[in-house]
């Protein structure tokens, strides 16, 4: 078996949500020791043990539990009068979730795309800068910044998309920031916004609404213009209204998970 760090980190590759089971005290008889490991994913799946029997599968409800809750708990386990063990001892397994890493797709390596793509880093998203012009994505020197060379089309065809992925479009156009936003509109997502001047957005509602048939309930799920209105001048201070704006759905969303 692969060690347990080896498999958190092979998870978080792909994506994965695991729970982090880990014995912290023993008291008398046990059938593992201090330290001992578990992981859980969300479908149920275990790698490694912290003792098999009754206890085990309890802890895996209560893993479940903690992944859908989000939040890390101790818990303490009589072996006999619990889970009729006859080692008889008592067990505290610290639980932990280890989260997917929301994903980040800026489309547009502009001034403002670079300084969101720098900042956004620092906060846990997987970040991906698309954009078709090549020498703007090689001014962002950032190792940790996916940089993706693709016109928008051929790049929506290929990102994936679910409830963990938010969605920043401000290219240099806006006929290409509509098609982007008609076609992410239609996907999962956790956040989605548009940059962009308040007749940009009303344009923007009424082309959809009456071209494409989509409806004012979608439309509303659209953060435009984007981020939060702190009276940002400049490309940074944008990013940082965008980002404070992705912060707060991002810790929203563990809470009304």
């Amino acid at each position: 078996m692969k060690n347990i760090f080896e498999l958190i980190g092979v998870a978080q590759k792909e994506s994965d949500s695991v729970a982090l089971c880990t014995i912290v005290s023993t008291k008398g008889s046990s059938p593992r020791k201090t330290g001992s490991k578990m992981l859980v994913y969300e479908d149920g799946r275990i790698e490694g043990t912290i003792g098999g029997g009754d206890l085990e599968k309890k802890v895996i409800e209560n893993a479940l539990a903690v992944l859908k809750k989000r939040e890390a708990k101790i818990f303490k386990h009589d072996l006999l009068n619990q889970h009729d063990m006859c080692c008889g001892g008592t067990v505290e397994i610290f639980i932990e979730p280890i989260l997917k890493k929301n994903k980040l797709y800026i489309f547009g390596a502009g001034h403002t795309g670079q300084a969101l793509a720098k900042f956004a880093i620092d906060f846990g998203f997987e970040v991906v800068l698309i954009d078709d012009r090549k020498e703007y994505l090689n001014e962002c020197k950032l190792d940790e910044v996916n940089k993706m060379n693709l016109p928008h089309h051929q790049a929506l065809s290929v990102l994936p998309f679910d409830e963990n992925v938010f969605i920043c479009i401000m290219t240099y156009s806006h006929p290409m920031d509509r098609e982007i936003l008609g076609f992410c509109i239609k996907k999962p997502f956790a956040y989605l916004g548009m940059i962009g001047s308040q007749r940009k957005v009303e344009m923007t509602k009424k082309m959809f609404v009456e071209g494409l048939n989509i409806s004012e309930h979608d439309l509303a799920k659209v953060d435009m213009p984007m981020g939060i209105d702190i009276l940002a001048e400049g490309p940074d201070e944008i990013a940082i209204s965008i980002l404070a704006k992705l912060i707060e759905v991002k810790n929203g969303k563990m809470v009304n998970r």
